[in-house]
Formats: structure tokens, sequence, C-alpha cells
């Protein structure tokens, strides 16, 4: 008879928006964020993922790049990242400088996950995208992102 082995941890993650607080401010939500980030490193989690959302009133984590440099600045070990960077809001050398930047900045650390969804209102993806024009250009973008070294 074989001895039972423990159970394999299961690597538990966060996906935070950075909420608004009714009453509270930006600058509040990031705290708040960066509190939870911190306790759930403590607590042994894997991961800390921030989405990105915009044209939101409660939702604070439309510049995500800047949030995650914020969350790993004040964390030691947890993975942080984006849960996801919506690439047809942006043009991919961006995204590849800004996570490639964080990558240098926290190495070992930083995850970027990518999404193409809106992430938003047709307003704000009006005046987030590179082109309303066209057909879908997500699978040219990823690849595109693998050729740009930091």
């Amino acid at each position: 008879m074989s001895k039972p082995t423990k159970p394999t941890p299961i690597p538990f993650s966060v996906l935070d928006l950075a909420p608004i607080l009714a009453g509270g401010d930006a600058s509040g939500a990031f705290r708040n964020t960066l509190d939870l980030a911190r306790h759930v490193e403590q607590w042994g989690y894997h991961r800390y993922w921030l989405a990105e959302h915009h044209n939101m009133p409660g939702v604070a984590s439309a510049a995500t790049a800047a949030v995650i440099g914020y969350v790993a600045g004040g964390t030691s070990s947890i993975r942080v990242g984006a849960g996801g960077i919506m690439l047809p809001n942006h043009a991919p050398l961006v995204i590849a400088e800004q996570f490639g930047t964080l990558e240098a900045l926290y190495p070992g650390r930083i995850d970027l996950g990518l999404g193409r969804a809106p992430g938003t209102d047709m307003l704000a993806a009006r005046a987030l995208r590179r082109s309303l024009q066209g057909g879908d250009t997500f699978p040219d973008d990823v690849q595109e992102l693998d050729f740009v070294h930091f």
C-alpha cells in the first residue's frame, strides 16, 4: 500500500479593478489595492492581477501598467500583472515597452494577460483605438508583440 501524499497547494490569485468606494477617490482606491496586494502576498497568494477598464466612474485601474508598477513596487514577491490588456486599444509596441520596463524593474514578477474585447463603452473605445476600421487584428497584434525586443 502506498503512502498518502500531501496535496499540492492551489496557486490562488486575485483579479482587482481598483474600485473607487462611494465618497472616495482614485487615490484611496490605489491605497486599498496596495493594501490588499500586501495582505494576499503575506497569505501566500501566487498572483495579483489588475483589469483594464476605461471610462468607468467606479474603477481606477484604467492606466493598468502604472498601477501594476505601483503594486509591484509596494510588494516583494507576489507576481503582478494585467488580466488583461485589451490589445485592440493599444499599439503593440507601447504595451511591449511598458511591460518590458516593468519586467526590468521587477524581474520575474510581471505577467501580461491579453484580451481582445473593447474593455469600455463605444465612446471610449473610439478614443482609445488606433482604428475602428477593418477586421480582427488581434492575432497580428500578438505576433507583433513577440517581435519587439526591449
